[in-house]
């Protein structure tokens, strides 16, 4: 042993989130203990998938014991998609980009002014029929920039031309925007308790907001951001006008730009609050009673860098174990943090992919029989 927890019943647990376009947090999971028995055989290994909010949320709530529901809803560019959220005991995990993510359109087609969220309004339909009284909704990885107008619209709300008319579908039909009236909205929002959760904390416009950081990976070009910026506010001004001043309030809000301003729809409308993604999902994935049957956690996910450290899940994951005592080491993809900034977010160290294959392709194609090595190196280093 090299490195240093103690061995005497070691019990791992490993919450690690996907490694992005290679393997799913389940697949994670199943490859690194594969690698640590390898070394140790019988070891005792707890799995835990994690996710913060963004797609593979449901993944991981169905990993956890949630089950699985599917319902055909509107998809951003309005043709219909199959989407899953997860349910157990009166709580249900809702994940937007299921059906109005970035993930549901063909290679290289975007639609930034007009995709729309009006799907997964349908999707909470969906969940509050199946009886959820909590509402877990996680935003990320949105294809749309129309700041949950078209969600609202699903669930009953009506936004209306100078000619009474619906405004067209996504950001840029904001524009037209004459009249907001949320009066028919589902009445069930006021009785279940829905968590806004997001791993991004930006406002609804401005340099910061959803159009000018979130836009351009949508395939917005500046004349669109500035397009759906402009449409954004305008949405905030006139619900502002029909709703009083807590519309230009949470403009503001953090959580308030998170996947293209649907995190704005559902403060401003349906009465979320809003909570880091990770602390939620650790919440109802019963991390905290898994943490203590643990003496080592490994987490984990694609690519470990800055924005890592700004509410991903395994920052998330090792502030919660250094809070309980527990050591931490993560295994990634990449690595591109030094060994201070692991440290101070808690984790001892990290094992990289690229470390026992540089071509970032190759490593890629065979991220799994990768990450089982380095699982293997890693319960040589702490477990053997």
């Amino acid at each position: 042993m090299t490195d240093g927890a103690v061995t005497e019943a070691a019990r791992v647990l490993v919450a690690a989130d996907k490694f992005k376009g290679s393997l799913t947090a389940v697949q994670v999971a199943e490859r690194v203990t594969a690698g640590l028995r390898h070394v140790v055989p019988g070891l005792e290994v707890e799995t835990l998938p994690v996710a913060d909010g963004g797609d593979g949320t449901v993944a991981a709530a169905v990993a956890a014991g949630f089950e699985r529901r599917e319902v055909r809803v509107t998809g951003p560019l309005g043709a219909p998609v199959t989407a899953a959220y997860a349910l157990r005991d009166g709580t249900a995990v809702v994940e937007m980009a299921e059906a109005s993510g970035l993930q549901l359109l063909p290679e290289g087609v975007f639609a930034p002014l007009t995709s729309t969220t009006y799907g997964s309004g349908e999707l909470l339909r969906a969940a509050l029929d199946a009886g959820a009284r909590t509402i877990v909704f996680g935003v990320g990885g949105s294809a749309t920039t129309d700041g949950g107008a078209g969600m609202l619209a699903a669930l009953g709300a009506r936004f209306l031309d100078k000619d009474g008319e619906p405004v067209g579908p996504g950001g840029g039909g904001l524009r037209d925007l004459a009249t907001a009236d949320l009066s028919g909205l589902d009445a069930r929002f006021q009785d279940v308790d829905l968590v806004l959760a997001s791993d991004v904390d930006n406002p609804l416009t401005g340099p910061k907001g959803a159009p000018a950081v979130y836009g351009p990976q949508k395939g917005a070009s500046p004349e669109d951001v500035a397009e759906l910026d402009a449409a954004l506010a305008h949405f905030a001004s006139v619900l502002a006008e029909s709703i009083g001043p807590k519309a230009t309030e949470l403009a503001a809000s953090p959580g308030a730009g998170a996947a293209g301003g649907i995190g704005y729809g559902a403060l401003v409308a349906l009465g979320a609050s809003f909570r880091p993604g990770i602390e939620v999902m650790l919440d109802v994935l019963g991390f905290a009673p898994a943490l203590s049957r643990a003496t080592l956690v490994i987490t984990g996910e694609g690519s470990l860098d800055e924005q890592t450290l700004h509410g991903k899940a395994p920052a998330g994951v090792a502030a919660a174990a250094r809070a309980a005592g527990i050591e931490v080491v993560a295994v990634c993809g990449r690595l591109a943090l030094p060994p201070e900034a692991l440290g101070k977010a808690g984790i001892r160290r990290a094992y990289a992919l690229t470390e026992l294959e540089p071509d970032t392709a190759k490593c890629i194609a065979e991220a799994g029989p990768l990450l089982e090595r380095q699982a293997a190196n890693l319960a040589r280093d702490f477990l053997s």
